[in-house]
């Protein structure tokens, strides 16, 4: 059985080869720049930044490197199965690119639940240390201070939802995990990133507030 995070950082285990992680990376690349089209949110820029800055974290709180590499570069897939879907919505697309690059079954299936242990909506205090990194990073994004003026409007219409259900999610998702103190799991990003999270948090609900004034809602309405 595979032990999340249970070894020293001095001896890191890998349970994945550079040469899988590779193949993977290439498979991945490969359809995002494919279907690039149909992810101008969730195309090749989120999934580069996510890996690097879970590869980051993961070698800060010492889980295995490999594994979370893997898992931030197929933790989007489900976007090239279904459109505004949840990460289980990708599993079979990621195992069988696991499963093609030559990961071994019980890594692929780690790899698969780790996805989704890290991802916004179902995310807790006490997730593994591997699902930690790899939320850390992908949260990251989404506080970027440009990510609400440069790629919003991309989700919106990656995913066709309006900018009031997004504000909803945003806010819904986000809220709670930011007063109880786990936005960030990793006391390095809280340090580095805490205020640009309040601040993109305090945003989010501001235009949800907004988009209950019926003047704001025919501004809208009259700019399209």
């Amino acid at each position: 059985m595979l032990v999340s995070g249970s070894t020293a950082l001095s001896e890191p285990v890998r349970a994945i080869g550079r040469a899988s992680i590779d193949h993977v990376e290439h498979r991945v690349r490969a359809l995002c720049e494919r279907y690039a089209r149909r992810l101008p949110f969730h195309g090749w820029h989120h999934v580069g930044f996510v890996r690097d800055k879970a590869v980051e974290f993961a070698g800060l709180n010492g889980s295995d490197v490999s594994v979370v590499e893997t898992a931030a570069l197929v933790h989007d897939v489900n976007y090239l199965v279904r459109r505004n879907s949840e990460a289980a919505a990708g599993s079979g697309l990621r195992m069988a690119i696991l499963a093609d690059a030559g990961v071994p079954a019980d890594v692929a299936d780690w790899v698969d639940a780790l996805v989704d242990e890290a991802e916004m909506a179902n995310r807790h205090r006490h997730i593994s240390l591997e699902a930690q990194a790899l939320s850390d990073a992908d949260t990251l994004f989404k506080a970027l201070p440009v990510t609400p003026v440069v790629l919003a409007h991309k989700y919106l219409a990656e995913n066709g939802v309006s900018l009031r259900e997004l504000a909803e999610k945003i806010v819904g998702e986000q809220r709670d995990v930011h007063a109880e103190g786990f936005y960030f799991y990793s006391p390095a990003a809280a340090r580095a990133y805490s205020r640009w999270a309040t601040a993109n948090l305090e945003l989010w609900s501001c235009i949800k507030e907004s988009l209950d004034d019926p003047t704001v809602e025919r501004l809208l309405t009259a700019v399209g």
